[in-house]
């Protein structure tokens, strides 16, 4: 490969505590070469010896994010997907476990001839081909390779798990490669009441770590509760051994879209690329709907860090949850309300609901219950297990009789099932086998998958996982509205489904699944689904327009599986007769949500909860908001007018960009991943 082609590395690190922000620092890192025509790719190193995020508790970790392929990873490659608007898969996340058992794997085959396999050579080596290989993997839906990945290590300098990957990048240093690795040290300075100033300390030790270790920090972003004081910066740079330019602030703001203009404001791009020797790069062989886009993460940033914070009316959506002691539990979620909020032109409160205190009596409940009562509208995310569900079934029966905007999110989807099944269709001791696994037949609303059942095959990575499609059966439907197209594709994570069988009774009273997926098998290319022959059939059946949806139901879950004894059918989207929103997906549509194209159920749960559903069909009010340049206006020009007064000038800039609408932004941005 000739060395101009050749994708360079931005290794960002971080210092004295966990969390600190690498993985926002990353995604805006991109956000800013990828607004100066540079193609970028990430990818997430997490130490740890598990294969990968898929068994974690919420509590430990975070939300498992869930990519197209179906990789569970780490919650921040969901954070460079949106930033970005690229498509990962399950190599961008590389854990311990994964490489332990890549070079295991090799090791058992006879690849290294005999040879004693150690921690250096083999498994460093392993490591620097496994970046290379996925580095140049196209992720923009083009063919053309990356200019430059960033590469987020997790944890902190120092300790003993990362020590392996330090010592992998430290060939880097070389005189013949030092040009393709430029490292950015993320660091926290400490502010202690007792002290009542700042300490720099901590970091200071951080950076001596990573000189230890072999590695020169090239950027120190230093952050902070409040701005860098300017001779604080002197003092960290003169400490540190860095010329004052390479030391950069980033102290907490009211929404972390300005992250990207604080580090544009501080010369972050022009050290970029001074250090890793790159050109103006401008990729003209870009397809009409990226040609588009090409430029709009800066104006993303722009646009939406403005809006957030001049919106004045506020909307309370309740959050009901079983893991809402952490909010990164529900990151995705939390994201795609907040991208709903913004096209709503609402402030966005999220109220977190413990699902368990609706099942109890006492103060803590009657005050759990005020909350719900009190939201605009009611989410029930996904969660595993029986601890709190019998709350979600009380949230999802009261939001049913009041006439409040709900939407189920996979498990809160089954509870909502359960709930009706329960209190209008009469069936006592209705539940899920997840829940109860002596159930008697007629009492298993929802049941477990056959091909995924976790006793056979484990707990890691064996759901039903990634992007599939689903197609409605019906028009006349309002997340049909919503969506704008026949069919769409979601990511999945679950293991247990809505039996079929008792599908057209619900059918007949209300309660009416709008959206079917089919089953598909896997192939060795994630990309391409194969189709049974049943299931090719059934996607012909819902196209006919011809048959009544109840018609569509009876006759989809009957028909028999393809070997095994469920139905080939999947119970995809339900939506409620005679409600103003209560729906629910299978899928997680949080996945998929971006700021300039909200999630489609999130936005219709934001336009129900603030009145806003039926004058949005009317067309009445104005459409989702679309980020467009007009001509000559470039978004070059707008980084050049913001590098002065910076955030000063947003309401300037803004008045610089066309704010138009966009039907249903979501589904043509899936299409052009196809």
């Amino acid at each position: 490969m000739p060395a101009e082609k050749r994708v360079k590395y931005i290794l960002v690190t971080g210092g004295v505590i966990s969390g600190v922000g690498k993985g926002i620092i990353s995604s805006s890192l991109g956000v800013l070469l990828k607004n100066n025509g540079y193609k970028v790719s990430a990818i997430k190193i997490d130490p740890y010896l598990n294969i990968d995020a898929g068994t974690f508790s919420p509590y430990e970790h975070g939300e498992v994010f869930v990519l197209d392929d179906g990789g569970e990873v780490d919650l921040d490659l969901g954070n460079y997907e949106r930033f970005l608007d690229i498509r990962l898969t399950r190599d961008n996340n590389i854990t311990t476990g994964k490489m332990f058992k890549h070079v295991m794997e090799r090791e058992r085959r006879g690849d290294y001839c005999g040879k004693t396999v150690q921690m250096i050579p083999h498994l460093t080596d392993a490591i620097v081909d496994w970046v290379e290989r996925v580095a140049q993997i196209p992720v923009d839906g083009t063919n053309e390779q990356p200019d430059v990945c960033i590469i987020e290590l997790g944890g902190t300098i120092g300790d003993i798990e990362g020590m392996t990957y330090l010592s992998a990048f430290e060939r880097f240093q070389r005189p013949t490669l030092k040009n393709h690795l430029m490292n950015v040290h993320v660091s926290l300075i400490l502010h202690p009441n007792a002290t009542g100033e700042p300490k720099t300390k901590p970091m200071q030790n951080s950076v001596r770590h990573l000189r230890a270790a072999g590695l020169v920090p090239d950027l120190l972003i230093c952050r902070s509760t409040e701005q860098l004081d300017p001779h604080l910066r002197e003092k960290i740079a003169r400490f540190g051994m860095m010329d004052l330019e390479q030391v950069v602030g980033v102290h907490d703001v009211s929404n972390i879209y300005k992250v990207p203009l604080l580090l544009q404001q501080q010369g972050v791009l022009e050290a970029i690329k001074h250090r890793l020797k790159r050109v103006e790069i401008h990729h003209e062989t870009l397809d009409q709907p990226f040609r588009a886009v090409r430029k709009l993460p800066y104006q993303i940033s722009l646009s939406v860090s403005f809006r957030c914070d001049t919106f004045q009316q506020v909307v309370n959506i309740a959050l009901v949850g079983k893991y809402v002691k952490i909010a990164d539990a529900y990151a995705s979620v939390n994201k795609a309300l907040s991208h709903a909020a913004i096209h709503a032109k609402r402030k966005l409160k999220i109220i977190y609901v413990d699902s368990e205190l609706l099942e109890k009596a006492g103060e803590q409940s009657e005050a759990a219950w005020n909350q719900v009562k009190a939201a605009d509208g009611v989410i029930v995310p996904g969660g595993f297990d029986r601890r709190g569900v019998e709350g979600m079934i009380k949230c999802a029966e009261y939001c049913r009789k009041n006439n409040v905007p709900y939407l189920g999110v996979c498990l809160g989807m089954q509870v909502a099932a359960v709930e009706f099944a329960r209190n209008v269709l009469g069936i006592q001791g209705a539940n899920s086998t997840e829940f109860n696994a002596d159930l008697h037949e007629d009492q298993q609303i929802v049941i477990d998958m056959p091909e995924h059942n976790v006793e056979e095959k484990g707990l890691g990575g064996t759901m039903r996982l990634g992007r599939r499609s689903t197609v409605f059966l019906t028009d006349d439907c309002t997340l049909h509205r919503l969506y704008g197209a026949h069919t769409v594709e979601e990511r999945h994570r679950h293991r247990y489904e809505v039996n079929p069988r008792v599908v057209p009774q619900m059918a007949r009273k209300g309660f009416l699944f709008v959206g079917m997926g089919v089953d598909e098998q896997n192939t060795d290319i994630w990309d391409v689904k194969k189709r049974t022959d049943s299931s090719a059939e059934l996607m012909q059946m819902a196209d006919k327009a011809e048959i009544d949806l109840l018609h569509k139901i009876d006759d989809l879950c009957h028909r028999g599986g393809d070997g095994v004894t469920r139905p080939a059918v999947r119970m995809e989207m339900f939506e409620m007769k005679d409600h103003p929103y209560f729906v629910g997906a299978q899928f997680h549509p949080e996945y998929l949500s971006h700021p300039l194209t909200p999630s489609p159920p999130f936005f219709g749960l934001l336009l129900a909860a603030t009145g806003q559903l039926s004058s949005y069909f009317s067309g009445s009010r104005s459409p989702a908001l679309q980020v467009v340049e007009e001509e000559g206006s470039s978004s070059d020009s707008l980084l050049k007018s913001t590098s002065s007064n910076g955030s000063d000038q947003i309401g300037e800039i803004l008045d610089k960009l066309k704010l138009e609408g966009n039907a249903r932004p979501g589904t043509q941005r899936l299409a052009t991943f196809h």
